[in-house]
């Protein structure tokens, strides 16, 4: 064999190496587009499930402030009066304390 012919023969070796590389790559970078196509896709399920959640729980927050008012309007006017009341009492021990 000649020198131009191993030369030739390291090419080409060279040359399927650097096809088959290139494959390899090529398959990896399909392979990869693939799952960042999968998590964006999650991404948005995720995305859909989180605002109606919060919608969920405004909706919710705002039922319960409308219980409140429509049904418990005395009893927190009660439990307001006597947390006045409680506090009105600690000013004055501390009032008395204090002279």
């Amino acid at each position: 064999m000649t020198a131009n012919e191993k030369t030739l023969a390291t090419f080409e070796t060279r040359l399927r190496q650097l096809i088959l590389r290139f494959q390899e790559l090529k398959k990896e970078n399909t392979e990869l587009y693939s799952m960042l196509e999968g998590n964006e896709k999650t991404m948005k399920e995720l995305k859909a499930q989180l605002e109606q959640k919060q919608s969920d729980y405004d909706s919710l927050k705002m039922a319960k402030m409308i219980e409140i008012t429509d049904g418990n309007l005395a009893g927190a006017k009660d439990r307001l009066s006597k947390l006045i009341r409680d506090v009105n009492k600690c000013i004055a021990i501390l009032s008395d304390e204090n002279q």
